[in-house]
């Protein structure tokens, strides 16, 4: 049996998996561009807007647990293009709907249907790839997901005006619908080619599954930080970013789209330095989680900073941030890496779920909080600042239990 794949099918694994990380990166990041479209022509409060983006977190959430046992059972290339199949049904019910009850059910189903694109990849690379590979195609992977940040800013800004948010959407079904088929169809061969070889009831054999995972001192030491600082971050990124310059900078519906694309563009860069320097920085002697600890005292620094200026140039402090934020996917890392193979993908999957319900929480809550704030007589920028605090304070505390906690891995020098 042939256990090496060619350059061809290597490339053409890695581009189906990354296009539908690509596409599942932008759904999350695309409310944050067309925000002021929904609200004018919706309706919608501040409430509203953050309840309907965390739809795609909540359904993201709550998929998780389940989708490490399918993946296990079904496989990669079967599990990712049927999910996709309801993340184009959910863009269509987007598209259509003309209430808040049917946009919330459209975001939803399309968290459920993208809520396999990294973890499939990562299950797929790790049967088909030799293990050199594996953390290139992760950064590869990150790569493709703020790419597909990227493609939620400036092209979805300019497109806004010729097909509106709804035509926009219907372009999205009609990829989602492609990648599917690319999934499903392509990677048949390559799926075939290492079946001989590919572990069987690895969910069934695991030692302890989630209860073990979650029992574990060393998952919270880093769920914690996933759950709020990571959490918050996806929040900010994907839905308060823009508001925030909109409403506390005063910049225009046109100038924030080109922030937001610089902003993830950085996030871009910063993810490929950060693959680059990490190993170099551990082989000198730098502790890993002293890499950490720095990166997110410095997302906490950055959005300290926020609160006090709303100057100009006060949009340079989200690049800071976003320089920062790559840190976050070596804490992933470390949670797969604290548990025997067998768990790793539940790992990753219990991980995943601190950080999207941390997500979820903070989309829906900062809207429900500047609303609070406004309603007892606060100006809308002040509710935003107050917020953006709250969140603040409530990272500085992650990053603290993060710091003292000492729990270790399970496995020696992870």
């Amino acid at each position: 049996m042939n256990t090496t794949l060619s350059g061809a099918r290597a490339a053409r694994v890695f581009l189906c998996f990354a296009l539908g990380y690509l596409l599942s990166y932008a759904l999350r990041a695309v409310n944050a561009v067309i925000a002021p479209a929904l609200v004018a022509e919706m309706g919608l409060s501040n409430a509203d807007l953050g309840l309907l983006s965390s739809a795609y977190f909540v359904s993201f959430g709550a998929m998780q647990l389940p989708l490490g046992v399918w993946l296990d059972k079904y496989g990669a290339r079967r599990t990712e293009s049927i999910l996709l199949l309801c993340a184009a049904l959910g863009a269509a019910v987007f598209a259509t709907s003309s209430s808040l009850a049917g946009l919330w059910l459209g975001r939803a189903l399309i968290g459920i249907g993208v809520s396999a694109c990294l973890m499939a990849a990562f299950k797929a690379y790790r049967q088909w790839f030799p293990p050199e590979r594996q953390s290139q195609l992760a950064s590869w992977m990150l790569v493709a997901g703020t790419s597909g940040a990227l493609t939620a800013t400036v092209p979805v800004t300019l497109a806004l005006p010729a097909i509106g948010w709804r035509g926009i959407f219907w372009v999205v079904a009609a990829l989602l619908l492609a990648v599917a088929g690319a999934i499903f169809f392509s990677l048949r061969g390559v799926e075939r080619q290492f079946a001989d070889g590919a572990p069987k009831g690895g969910a069934a054999l695991d030692d302890g599954g989630y209860r073990r995972i979650f029992g574990s001192a060393y998952f919270w030491r880093m769920g914690v930080p996933g759950l709020l600082n990571h959490g918050i971050f996806f929040a900010l990124q994907t839905l308060w970013a823009g508001p925030w310059m909109t409403t506390v900078l005063g910049k225009s519906a046109q100038e924030t789209g080109r922030i937001l694309f610089a902003f993830n563009l950085v996030l871009l860069l910063s993810y490929l330095a950060l693959g680059w320097a990490a190993p170099r920085l551990v082989a000198r002697g730098w502790n890993t989680h002293r890499i950490i600890g720095i990166g997110i005292g410095g997302m906490v620094a950055a959005q300290t900073a926020m609160l006090a200026t709303s100057a100009p140039m006060a949009w340079l402090l989200w690049l800071l941030l976003a320089a920062c934020v790559p840190v976050t996917t070596l804490v992933q890392s470390h949670v797969a890496l604290a548990f025997p193979a067998a768990l790793a993908g539940r790992a990753n999957s219990a991980y995943n779920l601190q950080l999207f319900i941390g997500a979820f929480a903070t989309q829906w809550g900062f809207g429900v909080v500047v609303d609070l704030f406004k309603a007892h007589g606060a100006g809308t920028p002040d509710a935003f600042r107050a917020t953006l605090a709250i969140a603040v304070l409530l990272q500085a505390g992650a990053l603290a239990f993060f710091t003292f906690n000492r729990a270790q891995a399970e496995k020696p020098g992870t």
